[in-house]
């Protein structure tokens, strides 16, 4: 026993995500191996720890927080000081104290092993109970309306604890101590089987409601099965009629559906796998996940993923998922829960009400889901795993903010109008709320306004400054303002692009007072200087500032909006404008496609963008890659999704890429692209912007298409297969962008380069630019956010943080 004189003490503060993860009874079960005395507590600044021992063995119990820190916490810093009174007797876990919140919520964690081995041990009071959690897995921002994280501000609260239940909350030595969704069969949610009148459907010999649920998947039916953050719909992904049926009844006619498999070796049947792949699905935040095809795979429902190469899988996550897919031999379709572009159900009501011409039955439950939350998605390129959509499992898991941030003001960041989130900031760190939708649609507005509600709610959170996108015409800009002229508060306006480049830098860890870097952004559409309608865009930036040294050539949008949705518009545009369209009729006898193109309303279109009459510029390079794919037959008419022809356009090159190592298979365009002409009389590559005077050498440069729009004619005129010319664009363009960002950044000083904007979610484009320029220059890209919109509000919030 150590002597009195011994014995010190210590208060340690231990911040991040460190509550509702078991961090107390971790605590409390390694000081009581050290001997110790003292006490543990949650309260708004996160885990507080007294001890009193001697000096090693209060060293021993700080290096153990910090190395063997439970599955789910995430620990941002661990500070100390003197302690606050005197030593007890033994080691003890207090109650949550109250305060201003600054910790976290933990995202939702998929099943652990130990739970896993409870719903499957017939001896266990948890068998077969779809509902099985602990400290280290199961719902948490689903379920949570309030900090601290604790039972009577969950959705839980209205589930009484059994004696059983109660105890094992109570003790520290179960990994179920102050687990708040904590139940079993005898006190916990229970589950419901149901046909589309609302009757409760009969069980017959099943052993449960998962069983019989499962029956009617293998028979062909379509199901309804209310999850940890929505509803989803399922149904026998090999059954072809089931499939079709879905796609009709939700009209939803061409974007992929996802899919879940019992276990690795299930998905590995019909999908390649690298490690990172493997690792991704395995994860407590269970994304999905795209992979590969294989080529030899057995047969899944053409449906499934029609015009891809990729297909999108999870693994159960849930008790519920994993007993359902015990009872289901292959995969199964489990996508959202709606009609098409509406929310994601998540009440009873409202599932038997939307989705009653849908599913033939529903498999909802007593709980309620108090945070709609969608199905991450994400996928390796350039080496690391990248986060297409985050979501379930991934948010609202904080970012620590670069050095330079911890004493800025706090920003409320609105995002985008499409694939929206919003972003609290302060004290150093950034929350990203979950992926919201498209706030073009009315209830995601409103999903969004209440989203906000509750994290301001949650976090306690007052802005000092609001920021908004430059675009004053998205709704999350015009929210942004209602809320600033109701609070009194400035309001931040942030160049759409300048906010992708800024969310790469953050994310990366770039300091605040870092030198510029060369960011290259490339995505669908957004505000730039003067009302410009901007999209593929090289910009030398910090987080205060941005300016744009290069970009596309702009080409009109035929029909504005309609642009967006019906490539052949942008096929003929981007015609005319590199090449002419008298010049390009006369090859129509030669290239189906133009005969195709003929065909549409070209005279009124041409007069269209003649007179500027509803033909807006714009330097899209998704608009390109519109182009590209209505070129070679690709959604010529109509998309059915945002994204689909681009998406497409690299499936098919991807079929084709691993043949063709370098551009020279068009032909070397030349060996200077931003001086040089192509063809003799065809428009420069890249020209200075129209400047009205000053030195030209420094003047914004502009990439023109023509030499590669004659390139794509001529290899279509020679009747070169489609995904060899998708193959050459996409290596084409990646050089082109390399060379012209490796020039810019040596003009400009510029040692790190960026790649952002939703055009990079295209792994081979990805992959083909960063390759050009690792070598020369640090290259960055998102891999934690989006390269997309949904980073957006995380951009917005560290300019206007920088410049506040």
């Amino acid at each position: 026993m150590a002597e009195a004189d011994d014995i010190e003490g210590i208060s340690i503060r231990v911040r991040g995500l460190v509550q509702g993860v078991g961090f107390r009874p971790h605590v409390w079960r390694i000081a009581r191996e050290l001997g110790l005395r003292g006490d543990v507590s949650n309260d708004a600044e996160g885990v507080l720890i007294h001890a009193f021992g001697p000096r090693a063995a209060l060293d021993a119990l700080l290096d153990a927080i910090a190395d063997r820190a439970p599955p789910l916490a995430r620990i941002e810093r661990i500070e100390t000081a003197p302690p606050s009174g005197c030593a007890p007797d033994g080691f003890r876990i207090v109650e949550s104290g109250a305060g201003d919140v600054t910790t976290g919520i933990v995202p939702d964690a998929a099943t652990c092993p130990a739970c896993l081995a409870d719903i499957r041990d017939p001896e266990n009071r948890r068998y077969r109970y779809a509902f099985t959690n602990c400290t280290h897995c199961g719902p948490r921002l689903s379920i949570v309306r309030a900090i601290p994280y604790d039972r009577a501000t969950t959705s839980m609260a209205a589930f009484e604890m059994c004696p059983a239940c109660r105890a094992e909350y109570e003790d520290p030595a179960d990994r179920r101590f102050h687990a708040q969704p904590n139940a079993c069969p005898v006190c916990g949610p229970k589950l419901r089987l149901e046909g589309a009148d609302g009757a409760a459907l009969p069980l017959a010999d099943a052993r449960d409601e998962i069983e019989a649920t499962a029956r009617l998947i293998r028979d062909g039916g379509i199901v309804a099965i209310k999850g940890i953050g929505g509803f989803h719909l399922a149904c026998d992904a090999a059954n072809e009629d089931a499939v079709a049926r879905l796609r009709a009844r939700k009209r939803r006619s061409g974007k992929p559906l996802a899919l879940m498999a019992r276990d690795v070796a299930t998905i590995e049947r019909y999908a390649t796998m690298a490690p990172p792949e493997r690792a991704a699905l395995e994860i407590a935040g269970a994304p999905i996940v795209l992979l590969s095809r294989r080529t030899d795979a057995p047969p899944l429902a053409s449906g499934i993923a029609p015009g891809q190469t990729t297909l999108g899988f999870m693994l159960p996550y849930t008790p519920l998922h994993h007993l359902l897919m015990d009872d289901v031999p292959g995969p199964v379709v489990l996508t959202s829960g709606n009609v098409s572009d509406e929310p994601q159900c998540i009440a009873n009501d409202e599932a038997r009400r939307q989705l009653a011409s849908i599913a033939d039955a529903f498999l909802t439950h007593d709980r309620d889901i108090v945070n709609r939350l969608d199905d991450s998605v994400v996928r390796l390129a350039a080496g690391r795993v990248r986060t297409i959509r985050r979501a379930r499992g991934l948010a609202p898991a904080p970012l620590s903010l670069p050095q330079g941030f911890e004493r800025a003001p706090a920003v409320l960041a609105m995002g985008a109008e499409l694939k929206s989130t919003f972003c609290l900031a302060s004290n150093g760190r950034a929350v990203v709320s979950q992926h919201i939708g498209d706030l073009e649609n009315a209830a995601t507005h409103a999903d969004y306004r209440a989203n906000l509600a509750l994290f301001e709610r949650l976090f306690r959170f007052a802005p000092d400054i609001v920021a908004v996108d430059a675009h004053p015409d998205y709704h999350a800009t015009q929210l942004g303002e209602i809320l600033t002229a109701e609070r009194g508060l400035p309001v931040a306006r942030v160049l759409h692009h300048h906010a992708h480049v800024a969310a790469a830098m953050a994310e990366r860890g770039v300091p605040l007072d870092a030198p510029p870097v060369l960011g290259i952004a490339l995505d669908g559409l957004g505000m730039g200087d003067g009302g410009e309608l901007w999209g593929g865009e090289f910009l030398v930036a910090d987080y205060r500032a941005c300016r744009r040294v290069a970009g596309f050539a702009p080409v009109p949008l035929i029909g504005g909006a309609k642009a967006m949705r019906e490539p052949w518009r942008n096929l003929l545009a981007h015609l005319h404008v590199a090449l002419g369209w008298d010049e390009v009729s006369k090859r129509q006898h030669d290239i189906p496609i133009l005969r195709r193109l003929a065909a549409k309303p070209v005279a009124p279109a041409l007069q269209m963008m003649a007179r500027g009459l509803n033909a807006p510029p714009a330097s899209s390079a998704g608009r390109l890659f519109d182009a590209v794919a209505a070129a070679l037959g690709l959604c010529f008419d109509e998309v059915t999704y945002e994204g689909q022809a681009a998406v497409e356009l690299e499936a098919l090159a991807a079929t084709a890429i691993a043949d063709l190592e370098t551009v020279e298979a068009w032909g070397a365009p030349h060996s200077d692209p931003m001086t040089a002409e192509d063809a003799p009389g065809a428009r420069p590559i890249v020209s200075p912007f129209p400047t009205g005077g000053g030195n030209a050498s420094n003047a914004p440069m502009r990439l023109g298409w023509s030499f590669l729009w004659r390139a794509v004619l001529a290899d279509l005129e020679k009747g070169v297969a489609p995904a060899i010319v998708a193959a050459h664009f996409h290596i084409f363009l990646a050089e082109t962008l390399a060379d012209a960002g490796r020039r810019l950044a040596r003009r400009e000083g510029c040692v790190t380069i960026v790649l952002c904007g939703g055009v990079f979610h295209n792994r081979l484009l990805l992959e083909q630019v960063s390759a050009r320029l690792a070598c020369d220059f640090e290259v960055l890209a998102p891999a934690l956010f989006p390269a997309g919109d949904g980073a957006i509000s995380l951009g917005q919030a560290v300019v206007a943080a920088a410049r506040g």
